[in-house]
């Protein structure tokens, strides 16, 4: 039976069902909290009082809440798992970070993915990684079935300072403390230095998975708008001084999303406005080796004194190796290296016994010359496909794998995306980069993943067939 609306009153009562669950699951309502009474709820969904009521009852019956007797609806005592896709409002799960995430790793192999985050597999330097997992099949069995010391693999750690100090970031082996990945160095850095409710700066756009990160944490992250030169200063003194932020997150080198770099100038005004608020930057380098020429480190510039490097290998050595690591000043890392045992205990031994041999291989440096040379080429061909459709890079990258392209009139990147992924290509909408949401009009290409020409052909020919705001004559004329 359905009502004058036309709604089942089963379905009414769902819906209220649902709306506290994803209040629960987003930790919006924690254990403990009064639940809006029953009119008040009624008037906010436009249903009926008795909707909610029922609807009320049978999450009583679930468990999920509980009723006082003349005092209302509350959450049970038992905290309700975070459901991360639920903290932000739901309107934006099409363009939040994980639905990208989930897209591109959940594709299948016919599938394009202009909007992921890696290399191709046949671009990553697997006869290095096989040269290496034969080394270490015939390692010592210590290194194949034992931890390794809580600092992780001294070796890998040895070669990892040396990497560092080719950049100016000068740091002892001793401060050097190995991850499980750059996103878990990450996320050691937030909890040794993060609160519940503690603000930190970013870079918008930046990163999404930093929003995601930040999330998990209970933080507040404060974008700040970037600029091809870094993050823009006067918004970023402001924010300092609006928000007394906890810490700073950004790049290293070539910025994720946009391909830009941090002039000097930026940087060392930068470092001073953090000095004089006592803030803590953590620089994510996980692009050091795209680089044609070295940009500015703000950890070097710095010492490591306020400053935190972090990095991985799994954008140009494999992603199935997951070895992270945290460069910092000594105190730091001692509090890092006994959370990281109380998180997870010890270091994967193989994983950095397998990247340090790959990494002191004489053809790494020879192969990553060539991915260099490729994502040069790339990046021109991707530009050049690009434009008659009106589709600009905001800046020229010099190096990486990445373009932030600004779409033509009113084209909406979030619908775009939708579109594409029906005609089996994975985008990557502006929005899910962007903390204020001013990203609508952008799209994150990844080069590397246009490369073919056939590949390239059919990402353009999905683009074409989906954008609505284009007409005949804008795309003739390239605008």
């Amino acid at each position: 039976m359905r009502d004058g609306t036309g709604q089942n009153p089963q379905t009414r009562i769902e819906q209220v069902m649902e709306s506290v669950r994803m209040r629960i699951g987003g930790r919006h309502l924690v254990a403990g909290s009064r639940l809006p009474s029953v009119r008040v709820q009624a008037k906010a969904m436009g249903v009926s009082v008795s909707t909610v009521v029922e609807a009320y009852e049978r999450l009583v019956a679930e468990g999920a809440i509980r009723s006082r007797p003349g005092a209302g609806f509350f959450v049970s005592g038992t905290p309700a798992p975070l459901a991360l896709a639920e903290v932000a409002p739901r309107r934006e799960r099409a363009i939040d970070p994980l639905w990208i995430s989930r897209q591109a790793l959940e594709a299948d192999s016919g599938t394009l993915m202009p909007g992921c985050g890696w290399l191709p597999a046949d671009w990553m330097f697997e006869s290095g990684i096989r040269k290496a997992l034969r080394a270490a099949a015939r390692a010592e069995s210590a290194d194949l079935v034992d931890y390794a010391s809580p600092l992780g693999l001294r070796s890998l750690r040895e070669i990892l300072a040396r990497r560092l100090s080719a950049h100016g970031v000068e740091a002892a082996p001793g401060q050097v403390l190995l991850a499980e990945s750059g996103t878990h160095a990450i996320d050691l850095v937030c909890r040794l230095l993060l609160e519940p409710g503690d603000r930190v700066l970013v870079d918008d756009p930046c990163y999404f998975n930093f929003h995601a990160l930040l999330k998990a944490h209970r933080a507040k992250a404060v974008g700040v708008p970037f600029t091809p030169a870094g993050p823009d200063l006067e918004a970023f003194g402001a924010a300092l001084r609006e928000h007394a932020p906890r810490l700073y997150i950004t790049n290293a080198a070539i910025h994720n999303p946009t391909g830009a770099m941090l002039s000097p100038v930026v940087a060392h005004r930068l470092l001073k406005l953090a000095e004089e608020a006592g803030l803590i930057i953590v620089e994510d380098d996980i692009f050091a080796d795209f680089e044609e020429t070295p940009a500015p480190r703000l950890a070097a510039f710095d010492g490591l004194s306020r400053v935190i490097a972090i990095g991985s290998f799994s954008k140009t050595l494999s992603a199935s190796l997951r070895c992270g690591y945290i460069a910092a000043r000594p105190d730091w890392i001692e509090n890092l290296t006994d959370l990281k045992i109380a998180t997870s205990f010890g270091s994967g031994r193989l994983s950095a016994a397998i990247l340090a041999a790959a990494l002191t291989d004489g053809a790494y440096r020879k192969h990553m010359d060539m991915v260099r040379r490729r994502l040069a080429e790339a990046r021109q061909s991707v530009a050049a496909a690009l434009a008659p459709l009106g589709i600009e890079p905001w800046v020229r990258p010099a190096a990486g794998m990445f373009l932030w392209c600004r779409l033509p009139g009113e084209a909406d990147a979030a619908e775009l995306a939708q579109d594409c992924l029906r005609r089996g290509v994975v985008l990557a909408p502006g929005n899910a980069f962007s903390l204020s949401q001013t990203a609508k009009g952008f799209l994150r290409f990844n080069v590397a993943q246009c490369a073919q020409k056939s590949d390239l052909e059919a990402v353009v020919a999905a683009l074409r067939e989906s954008l609505p705001a284009v007409t005949p004559s804008a795309m003739r004329n390239g605008r």
